[in-house]
């Protein structure tokens, strides 16, 4: 028994000195970095050292902006010794492993809440643009008409009959209107430009007004080539309040930051980026 005790402490004692004994990386110079990570890589079963070798370069890399952490490259002792920092120092090479494994855990904690917080943030952003849009569409523009009329002094003088219904709750004092003439053997539009029309007395919720706009004569609207078949395109684009404020006018996503959010819903879209504060 006595012989059985002895030769079990003696195993976990030689045990232990091996432990102890696994090489480690040392950073302390150029030259005794390179020879280091050779010998700890050497000093690793065939089967980790590939591994090794990512986790090393993970690890040198992880200081350096734009680098692809999930695709590195083997990077030679040398290239391990000049971007060597304190994280790899008296590292073996299972300590090594670990240590790139745990960086590459934290990195994509970091990156999935940004990548939450993006989606909140382009989800925010839609969702104010489609409200914004639906309640601009409570003012409606019911009519619409360009002509040529004479004036007083027999000048010609360009018209823009104009009817409007304000259906939404709020009091409206300017109309950013964009305007397009366009007569059918013409390719391109006589007028297309964008103008603002100011309600002398505002138009109320739930109230219908019409006007006769003026436009300058002397510009593109008073053009005495304009054929009297001509089709006036009215749009609203904007709309004021009675402090001149614009009311609704949240900006709709761009390309891209469309493409980002369909991406951003497929990888996430199960996951609730809201958060009580």
């Amino acid at each position: 028994m006595w012989s059985l005790l002895r030769l079990s402490a003696l195993s976990l004692t030689t045990l232990m000195i091996a432990g102890c004994s696994d090489p480690k990386i040392d950073t302390s110079s150029m030259p005794a970095a390179v020879v280091s990570v050779e010998k700890v890589r050497d000093s690793l079963p065939t089967y980790k050292r590939d591994e090794f070798d990512q986790a090393l370069t993970i690890i040198a890399m992880s200081s350096f902006s734009g680098i692809d952490l999930l695709n590195a490259r083997r990077m030679n002792a040398a290239e391990v010794a000049e971007s060597a920092n304190a994280y790899m120092h008296g590292l073996t090479g299972d300590e090594v492993i670990e240590r790139a494994d745990r960086m590459l855990r934290e990195r994509r904690a970091r990156e999935r809440e940004q990548a939450l917080q993006t989606l909140d943030r382009l989800e925010n952003k839609q969702a104010n643009a489609t409200y914004d849009q639906q309640q601009r569409a409570q003012v409606r523009l019911e009519n619409a008409d360009y002509y040529i009329s004479t004036s007083p002094y027999g000048a010609f003088e360009p018209v823009i009959d104009l009817q409007v219904t304000n259906n939404s709750d709020q009091v409206i004092s300017e109309l950013l209107l964009h305007g397009v003439l366009t007569s059918p053997d013409r390719e391109t539009p006589w007028v297309d430009e964008t103008f603002y029309y100011v309600i002398a007395d505002g138009l109320a919720p739930g109230e219908t007004d019409q006007w006769s706009l003026a436009p300058n004569r002397f510009g593109p609207w008073g053009n005495n080539q304009i054929p009297r078949d001509t089709k006036l395109t009215l749009t609203l684009q904007g709309v004021n309040d009675v402090q001149g404020n614009p009311l609704w006018n949240s900006p709709p996503l761009s390309e891209n930051e469309t493409a980002k959010l369909e991406a951003l819903r497929a990888e996430y879209g199960g996951v609730n980026t809201h958060t009580d504060n």
